[in-house]
């Protein structure tokens, strides 16, 4: 497969035309109204066990507590305290007379029950919700709450609203107009930044409407999805396929509108400009966009509900994407004509230099001295790894939210007066004639405060089971760990689930994700590597160098969680998604880099290596380079969500990608071509086209 044929055969339908341009842009407006007017909306997963695979035993555990109806509500727990200061007898009245009133948002009349501290500071309302209610349903009852306490609390009192619940209410309230904020956040970056690229007043308003719309239009196609593919959404998912569609989308606007601009230099019609430059970008395009559409469908295979999420929907995010840049931007660019560029208007005839310019001296002194700037920009990577030695993965649930939300502070007050566990406590569901020494193997696992049983039905009986250690900590692990090995020696049939049981869980499906999917992206992107570039040795080391990049770009990013936003550790899903991104996204710049060194050494009459490689980096530089700022500004655009996953994604894609861009692709890549000269491309044809003296390719270049 060759990417760059000078656009002698034609790879898509030639949508432009002076009548066809306008019929199609009609038409993706037609199309696009009905797709964003479509009644369709995705199915959602809930948000907490949105990482744990469905097999797990948690998930198991569960199960079988909804089908004994055991799990017909959930409590929302009010804590009281006077941050620190014991609680008055006045105070403990005034706590009985809330619990009264807060009956009233009791499930089906379910009590509601109290408790105090043993040391007096602080006591509990736990109140009944129905653990069927939707989100909205929550919100509402939680707001309500929250206001009637702050109304009638004692004066210096006071009442948090914490508990599963309260979690999810919070959790909701970062999504909460999140595809607003994410929607004009990221379309004003890339507008930023195409104004900067293009210099003109206008041009930019074409490619941010097609990738605009292609953006929302992939929505509702992953809404579609939903409905036949193996995969549902929730908030993170949302978000990162929106990204993935702005970022990737407009990456394919700029290179497809740097042919055409070349392009209309070369032809007076620019429809005839049009067909050429799609002949020539769109192999490019179709290579970049199939190779992150596979990464993301490895996805399909984690065990991780939220994994195969941001997988299957990317994957449709990102054919959206491709579909519109290559079938509708084209379009949309020849129906204003060249006056569209002003004021810098492209005309036939104009020169297009070559071998001049920053990016042309930035290669000279790269090819020059390979030996010195590969060892440097080795040295950089390295030392951005340092810190890889210092890091930690696994949040707990209170340390998800980069602001910090009432069921946080909540629980952090719960758990300095009671047991870390008592707003959520761990289950046992076991056999009910096993049930007494079930609970007495419990109650003996160090770390347990205490345990109780529970419902009672069809045979199995659920044990309540509070411990000691805050909740989703190595320490709640091990008494988790404990409880599971000492329960299934009395019960072999035996569950553990609850809040920290499903964190485990996620934990070790995220361990084995990481090993099974990282492998297969590896593979894939091997894969496409061979099948364009037609060698062993290239394929191989570019692998190489996006393995690199990313173990870098995870070393810096931990430096900048640690120093500057105080993050504890990485989220269970981060490695493995910042992993996918930056190795799928950024080996397309090497792909287009690569790829056009190739084409100059075949067309080279003896040099296969520092002057095919020098000419590639001089004419692709700029859009290139454009490219990897605006996806690494992109990806960075998810820090306007508070919740820390989204952040540390978006942090560490964009120093990736920026790697990418400004020291791989630039620096050490050129560097290795340089260095390997015909080896680089072994076993291919070139590794044994003949020697000659260094020429420089006669025909006149262009960007790609």
């Amino acid at each position: 497969m060759e990417l760059f044929d000078g656009g002698t055969k034609r790879r898509l339908p030639h949508l432009v035309g002076p009548k066809l341009s306008w019929i199609v842009v009609l038409l993706a407006v037609i199309f696009s109204g009905v797709a964003l007017s479509a009644p369709i909306t995705a199915d959602e997963s809930q948000n907490g066990v949105a990482n744990v695979p469905a097999d797990a035993e948690s998930r198991q555990a569960a199960d079988l507590r909804d089908e004994m109806g055991g799990s017909e509500v959930v409590p929302a727990i009010v804590v009281l305290d006077r941050e620190g200061q014991a609680l008055t007898e006045s105070d403990r009245t005034a706590v009985e007379a809330l619990a009264k009133t807060l009956q009233e948002y009791s499930v089906g009349g379910a009590p509601v029950f109290q408790q105090l501290a043993e040391d007096g500071q602080a006591a509990l309302i736990g109140v009944p919700l129905s653990s069927s209610a939707s989100n909205d349903e929550l919100v509402t009852i939680v707001e309500k709450m929250r206001a009637q306490l702050a109304d009638e609390v004692p004066e210096g009192m006071r009442a948090q609203v914490t508990g599963g619940p309260a979690f999810t209410v919070d959790l909701a309230g970062v999504f909460d107009g999140a595809d607003t904020r994410l929607l004009f956040a990221t379309a004003g970056v890339v507008a930023f930044l195409l104004l900067l690229t293009y210099r003109s007043p206008w041009l930019w308003l074409v490619p941010l409407a097609v990738v605009g719309v292609a953006d929302q239009v992939a929505i509702t196609v992953v809404a579609v999805g939903t409905k036949f593919l193996p995969f549902t959404t929730d908030g993170a998912s949302v978000g990162i396929t929106s990204v993935l569609v702005f970022g990737a989308g407009t990456n394919y606007a700029l290179l497809l509108i740097a042919r055409y601009r070349e392009e209309l230099r070369r032809h007076e019609n620019r429809y005839d400009a049009m067909k050429v430059a799609v002949d020539r970008a769109a192999p490019a395009i179709l290579a970049s966009s199939g190779t992150v559409v596979l990464a993301l469908l490895c996805l399909g295979f984690a065990e991780s509900p939220s994994s195969r999420n941001i997988g299957l929907g990317g994957a449709l995010g990102i054919i959206t994407a491709v579909v519109y840049a290559l079938l509708v931007l084209p379009a949309a660019m020849t129906v204003p004509g060249r006056a569209l560029f002003w004021p810098f208007v492209p005309r036939a005839g104009q020169d297009v230099p070559e071998r001049a310019g920053f990016w042309w001296r930035v290669a000279e002194g790269v090819t020059k001295r390979p030996v010195l700037v590969g060892a440097v920009a080795l040295a950089a990577l390295a030392v951005l790894m340092i810190p890889l030695t210092g890091l930690k993965s696994g949040l707990s649930q209170t340390e998800q939210f980069r602001a910090t939300p009432e069921s946080v502070t909540g629980q952090e007050t719960l758990g300095e007066h009671f047991a870390a566990g008592s707003s959520q406590p761990t289950i046992v569901v076991t056999s009910t004639d096993k049930a007494p020494a079930v609970l007495a193997a419990a109650e003996d696992v160090e770390g347990v405060q205490s345990a109780r049983p529970g419902t009672e039905a069809d045979g199995r009986t659920v044990i309540e089971v509070v411990i000691s250690a805050a909740p989703a900590t190595d320490e709640a692990f091990a008494v988790i760990e404990d409880l599971r090995s000492a329960t299934s020696e009395v019960d072999s049939g035996a569950l553990v689930g609850g809040t920290d049981a499903e964190a485990l869980d996620a934990d070790r499906s995220a361990d084995r994700d990481r090993w099974l999917i990282i492998p297969l992206v590896l593979l894939v992107v091997l894969a496409v590597l061979l099948a364009l570039l037609r060698s062993l040795v290239a394929a191989v080391l570019l692998v190489l160098t996006v393995v690199a990049t990313y173990a870098a770009a995870m070393g810096a990013a931990w430096l900048v969680f640690t120093n500057v936003f105080d993050f504890p550790a990485l989220d269970l899903t981060v490695p493995l998604l910042a992993f996918l991104f930056l190795v799928a996204l950024g080996v397309d710049y090497n792909i287009f880099l690569a790829t056009r060194a190739k084409e100059e050494a075949e067309q080279s009459p003896g040099d296969v290596s520092r002057g095919p490689i020098s000419l590639a980096l001089a004419v692709t530089g700029g859009v290139i380079t454009s490219a990897g700022v605006l996806l690494a500004a992109v990806f960075a655009v998810l820090g306007v969500l508070p919740l820390i996953v989204l952040t540390q994604i978006g942090v560490i894609v964009g120093i990736g990608v920026l790697l990418d861009t400004l020291v791989v692709r630039t620096v050490l890549v050129p560097a290795m071509v340089t260095l390997l000269g015909r080896w680089f491309w072994w076993p291919g044809h070139l590794s044994r086209k003949p020697a000659g003296d260094e020429a420089q390719p006669q025909k006149e270049t262009v960007a790609p």
